[in-house]
């Protein structure tokens, strides 16, 4: 198998973009990966463009990744649909890195992008609920996040002050960055005060539904000397498993746990040597259980790691210095691809004032859906500069 590196990434601002639909949200970040790689259009001979909600709540009901691309004006070549939940971005990465890896195609663009912000909030509130049967009782992931992080207080001791020391520190990142869609920092008054969603979460811990596109081209080493000047950063894994149901008589591992020990032997390194994360905190709080579940600190230490500051872009390990989701948004497809970007641009250090000093390997941690007792899906990225 050939070595893959990305080539160049782009995204949209996330946010409510009232003037943009599905093909010219994926169009915009089509146009800046291709501006960012330095690459002629008639040089991406396939594109794989996920998207999990537009059937749902746009006016396109198939074959979205075709009007997508003609949209931004590729015709011609392969475009492969891809859904896998909030997941769906990196998967459509990770089908690209395979084509390039196996030589089957020289270059390949992934893409996310979706719609979410529609003049019925209900029905997009709806749609996500609804990509499990237990929608239907009324299930919503904020509940979810919240008897997880229960569950968390009565084993570890943590508290709601540990919870907003995150959305601090996410949003005091997210304040630095052009594309997020909150860019206020929050003091630890203002979110705990704020409204309670869903015990203990309060509404400033919780992500938003935002819309948004992100893309990423991705090549061999040969290859990307001959069209950009610009590190390339090499993908030494990117790994994708399914969740498990848990058992009475087996210890259950989380599925970031089992994602990421493939992700670390492939690439031939430890929790240790991660310098920055994106992970997917889609309620902020939850930054603290995938500390563990990632190996970035042991059992029952991520409180003290959050009051110690040691996920801090000046950290041990940065975490989330994109603001994470709570300060960029959810696009849902989107996502994974944004977490890319960040970590490309935290490699090549263009990451201006959220900068993570001497960043050379880099993770991402994207993660969706629901099945049973565990997420549907999981994909661990890991870059090296």
């Amino acid at each position: 198998m050939r070595e893959v590196v990305v080539l160049g990434v782009g995204m949209t601002r996330f946010g409510k973009h009232p003037d943009k639909g599905l093909k010219e949200l994926g169009t915009e970040a089509i146009w800046n990966a291709v501006e960012d790689a330095n690459i002629p259009p008639k040089d991406i001979p396939i594109i794989y463009v996920a998207n999990a909600m537009g059937q749902q709540l746009t006016e396109l009901r198939g074959t979205i990744a075709q009007h997508v691309v003609s949209h931004a004006g590729f015709m011609g070549m392969p475009v492969i649909n891809v859904e896998n939940a909030c997941s769906g971005g990196s998967t459509a990465l990770r089908s690209c890195i395979l084509e390039v890896a196996s030589g089957n195609y020289d270059v390949a663009m992934a893409v996310g992008v979706e719609k979410m912000c529609i003049a019925d909030t209900a029905r997009s509130a709806a749609a996500m609920a609804f990509g499990t049967i237990l929608g239907k009782f009324g299930f919503m992931f904020v509940g979810l996040y919240a008897m997880n992080l229960r569950r968390l207080m009565e084993k570890y001791g943590l508290t709601r002050e540990h919870f907003a020391k995150v959305v601090v520190k996410n949003t005091k990142n997210g304040a630095l960055n052009p594309y997020a869609q909150f860019r206020q920092p929050r003091t630890m008054e203002e979110i705990l005060n704020s409204r309670v969603v869903s015990d203990p979460l309060t509404l400033l811990m919780c992500s938003t539904m935002a819309d948004g596109g992100a893309a990423a081209i991705v090549t061999t080493r040969d290859k990307a000397a001959k069209y950009s000047s610009k590190t390339p950063i090499t993908i030494a894994a990117c790994e994708l498993v399914s969740g498990t149901p848990t058992s009475a008589d087996a210890v259950h591992v989380p599925i970031e746990t089992r994602a990421s020990r493939q992700a670390y032997e492939k690439a031939g390194v430890g929790p240790e040597d991660i310098d920055v994360v994106e992970c997917h905190d889609a309620m902020a709080p939850a930054e603290l259980l995938i500390y563990e579940e990632l190996g970035l600190c042991g059992e029952g230490e991520a409180g003290r790691w959050i009051d110690e500051g040691k996920t801090e872009i000046n950290g041990v390990v940065a975490v989330n210095p994109s603001g994470g989701l709570a300060s960029k948004g959810h696009p849902v497809s989107a996502t994974g691809l944004a977490q890319i970007s960040e970590i490309v641009w935290q490699l090549r250090g263009e990451a201006g004032e959220r900068q993570v000093p001497n960043a050379k390997i880099g993770m991402t941690e994207n993660a969706g859906g629901w099945v049973m007792d565990d997420n549907a899906a999981c994909a661990i990225t890991i870059l090296k500069k």
